[in-house]
């Protein structure tokens, strides 16, 4: 199994890749820049392929994440250029570090009770960033956290928007088990039936990372906030986790950590990981 988690960038991409060895992680997620903003990074090569070639030989497995500010459904003009930029940019340096891809959030909803313009936006959006990249890094589409019914919450809708692309081949798909729970798309009694699901949709096959997070509050409430996989601070318990992990479909995917360190080190939980499923 593949667990890691989140890592900071403050020693440079190849940093990010050392301190994952060290804490016996087997893969991690990084902010490509600034998570805060969406200036386009004047990135270090050399770090960045040095990163790739010590990943390569140490059998390490990365991805990105895009900044906070991300939006794949801008209403501004200009906040729309900045965020094709800063996707195109965030896509050379994950390609440059031999990642799998960069994370983005699935986009809100901009119409008042009118979804299918922000499905709309988002492949407008989507077209005009793929069409402009020709790599391998993939942007990957995660599931929102939003209340039942709000968009982004469902595999229908991650697999349709990928189809509708002209360029479904450069997307693929992040599912955060957090947000999963909050939305109600697995409540923690239904993952057969999502498997099955997802089975149907062809879903796992553009599966490429996971973010195994706990939830702080209960299914179906729509709040996105982690805990801890082990302990007493999530809803989601130890045997609903098993039956995600032992998913056969899901053996070579990374499981990415984005719980709070400050109640259980990372270091720590990535030990119990392995020593429970690993």
């Amino acid at each position: 199994m593949k667990f890691g988690c989140h890592l900071s960038i403050r020693n440079g991409y190849l940093g990010a890749a050392k301190q994952a060895l060290a804490m016996q992680a087997n893969a991690f997620q990084y902010f490509p820049k600034n998570p805060r903003s969406l200036k386009v990074k004047d990135f270090d090569q050399r770090d960045a392929l040095e990163c790739q070639f010590f990943c390569k030989e140490q059998g390490l497995e990365s991805v990105g994440h895009s900044p906070y500010p991300t939006s794949l459904t801008p209403l501004d003009e200009e906040k729309r250029k900045a965020v094709i930029d800063s996707l195109l940019n965030d896509l050379h340096i994950t390609e440059a570090c031999g990642s799998i891809g960069i994370v983005v959030h699935f986009g809100k909803e901009v119409g008042h009770g009118n979804p299918l313009a922000s499905y709309q936006l988002m492949i407008s959006m989507l077209n005009q960033i793929l069409q402009q990249w020709e790599g391998n890094a993939k942007i990957l589409l995660e599931n929102r956290a939003g209340v039942p019914g709000s968009i982004g919450t469902t595999l229908e809708e991650l697999v349709q928007v990928r189809n509708l692309c002209d360029y479904p081949e450069k997307i693929g798909f992040c599912l955060d088990t957090c947000h999963a729970f909050a939305s109600g798309l697995w409540d923690g009694e239904n993952w057969d039936e999502l498997v099955e699901k997802a089975k149907k949709l062809d879903y796992f096959s553009e599966l490429k990372a996971i973010h195994l997070n706990n939830c702080k509050y209960p299914t179906r409430l729509g709040k996105d906030r982690h805990a801890p996989i082990f302990g007493s601070n999530g809803y989601i318990r130890l045997n609903q986790f098993d039956q995600v992990i032992q998913t056969p479909q899901l053996q070579d995917i990374p499981f990415i950590l984005e719980t709070p360190k400050e109640i259980i080190p990372h270091e720590k939980e990535i030990a119990m990981l392995q020593e429970k499923w690993g």
